[in-house]
């Protein structure tokens, strides 16, 4: 049967060369279906996260123990894998991850598929056309296959300023956490905070010489490696390196106490889907906050990708983790040149806090203007934001005016804040040991989850999911409303708004706020 959702389509302008089948073995994940979506639950198995009455947050262990992969399922994945020539390279109960391994022409017959070496502009890829075929022994159990088509999926969301102009502002990450009212007496000591990387890496000297520049304490960096990928910086500041060390020296700038763990994974869906599921999941660094910087237009994704990774920010919610998700850098259309409006994901999750970007321009440590970031004239990009059309709007935001999506569904508003992000009034930060000005909201993710750290260490504990105490006062009233500019489709208004959210963050008051008022998760 059709898996649905699993129909891949070539990259635009790509062409096939040829077969595959000899350049050896490959491995693949399998989704599976939650412990609690078992019927009948005769394990005692509890409802599905998200529908539930169980006191939130659980623990890792406790989620593992009854929302993780069925022992049932599992032997019926391994005694599939067995029939068909596959090995099971690893298993992980809590994630519901099976990694299979065999050859090219083993998956080919296991899952009715045909793939191929395809070149485009960028490289190129081992892709399919058309669905997955799901056989009948899997029928149900598992909900996506991730793999087999390996072509880069996600982009970076920074921004280089390009061409210096006078009326320009460059701000430490530290001067801009100081205007924002972060809290003082608070460094986020106590608190992990993950990163998904996409590739890249960082020189841990490199770090350290930054954060001493900037008059602070290096924090702990660790890195950890997924399917095979691990910190191996380029040198090249314009690629992946940009990303990653422009998220650590943000984060680490803003809450230097606490411990930063870069999750390092292919970019690809599967990369993606095992990199966010290892950070979710890491029962041994255990992050309660994970900053998620890359991403892509929600349609450049399968429908099975969305599903899966909304799943694991779903998961996220239900253990009391923070996501913070940058809402990207070209505007409405999503750099989609002469597109719809289309939103990024995995932004548009319903289960992350989206992170959309401002200009902000400060009079020594007071907040002079701020507005919609909007460089797109200059081609300096934009911030993100819109309309999902594939999440319904979530129960949160049935409050403000969030617009009908552009095929008239009523889609999850993005983002729901924002923070400065405009490479002209951008980040001081050193990447590959050249120093350079950043923005993008892939500076914002980073930036929020610092604050999230720094209020966790207030508190005494996680904020865990904060989207639905953000939506309702005094939360939503502890944000910077921004009130004037566009992203190129939609305007800032009064209120929330999809270019900015509710605003940038006043950190104080925020944690005022929630303590009046604490996150629901």
């Amino acid at each position: 049967m059709e898996l649905p959702g699993s129909a891949r389509t070539p990259i635009p302008g790509a062409r096939a060369i040829g077969q595959p089948r000899a350049e050896g073995r490959l491995e693949v994940t399998l989704f599976l279906r939650r412990r609690s979506e078992v019927a009948p639950s005769a394990d005692g198995a509890g409802p599905a996260p998200g529908a539930t009455s169980e006191a939130l947050p659980l623990s890792r262990e406790d989620f593992a123990r009854t929302h993780g992969a069925h022992p049932d399922d599992l032997t019926r994945v391994r005694e599939f894998a067995t029939a068909r020539k596959l090995e099971v390279r690893a298993e992980s109960i809590g994630p519901r991850l099976v990694r299979l391994g065999g050859t090219v022409e083993a998956f080919e017959q296991a899952f009715g598929v045909a793939l191929e070496r395809w070149v485009f502009s960028g490289g190129t890829y081992r892709g399919r056309v058309g669905p997955i075929q799901l056989p009948p022994e899997l029928d149900g159990i598992v909900l996506g296959v991730f793999g087999l088509d390996d072509r880069p999926q996600a982009h970076t969301h920074f921004r280089i300023r390009r061409t210096p102009a006078v009326g320009d502002h460059v701000y430490s990450p530290a001067q801009v956490g100081e205007a924002y009212s972060f809290p003082p007496g608070t460094d986020g000591t106590g608190v992990t905070i993950g990163f998904l990387e996409l590739g890249g890496g960082y020189s841990s000297t490199g770090l350290e010489e930054y954060f001493r520049s900037q008059g602070v304490a290096p924090p702990t960096v660790v890195a950890v490696s997924v399917d095979g990928v691990t910190n191996a910086p380029s040198g090249d500041p314009k690629g992946p390196d940009g990303e990653v060390q422009l998220d650590l020296e943000v984060a680490g700038s803003i809450a230097p106490g606490a411990s930063l763990v870069a999750y390092f994974a292919p970019n690809t869906d599967s990369g993606f889907l095992d990199g966010l599921s290892a950070a979710v999941h890491d029962s041994v660094r255990r992050p309660s906050v994970i900053s998620i910087s890359w991403g892509g237009p929600e349609d450049s994704w399968t429908a099975q990708g969305r599903s899966a990774l909304n799943a694991v920010c779903e998961d996220a919610a239900s253990m009391g983790i923070t996501v913070l998700v940058a809402a990207g850098d070209g505007g409405a259309t999503d750099g989609v040149g002469g597109g719809p409006f289309v939103v990024d994901f995995p932004a548009s999750s319903p289960f992350v806090l989206a992170c959309g970007g401002t200009s902000l321009k400060l009079d020594g440590s007071t907040i002079s203007s701020e507005v919609v970031w909007n460089d797109l004239a200059a081609g300096d990009g934009a911030t993100g934001g819109g309309v999902s059309e594939s999440f319904p709007r979530p129960a949160y935001q049935s409050s403000p005016p969030v617009p009908a999506a552009p095929n008239g569904f009523g889609g999850r508003g993005v983002p729901d804040v924002a923070g400065n992000a405009d490479p002209a009034t951008g980040y001081s930060v050193t990447v590959d040991g050249t120093s350079a000005v950043y923005g993008g909201t892939s500076a914002v993710a980073p930036l929020w989850a610092g604050l999230v750290a720094r209020l966790n260490q207030s508190r005494g504990s996680s904020l865990g999911f904060v989207n639905p105490a953000l939506y309702h006062a005094p939360a939503n009233a502890a944000c910077r409303d921004i009130i004037s500019g566009n992203n190129g489709g939609y305007s800032a208004g009064v209120g929330w708004d999809a270019c900015t959210g509710w605003g940038s963050p006043d950190g104080t008051r925020l944690l005022a706020a929630f303590s009046a008022a604490p996150p629901l998760g």
